[in-house]
């Protein structure tokens, strides 16, 4: 879930909301959840995945001694 929200801030930068009043604030975040979804596609259809997982040193480590 953090890596939604992380990845909605970095995309459309909802941190602020541009419009006031909750019905324009909602309208917005719905269209950011949209355009984030429809990039999530997009790299989905092209076999570019945008998902990277973070890694320790400890687990490189075991990796290279693994492989």
């Amino acid at each position: 879930m953090e890596g939604t929200i992380n990845q909605a801030l970095d995309m459309t930068g909802i941190r602020r909301a541009r419009y006031r009043r909750l019905p324009k604030v909602r309208l917005q975040h719905a269209l950011s959840a949209t355009a984030l979804n429809v990039i999530r596609l997009d790299a989905y259809w092209t076999g570019h995945d945008q998902h990277h997982t973070r890694s320790n040193r400890l687990e490189h480590l075991a990796y290279r001694l693994t492989a």
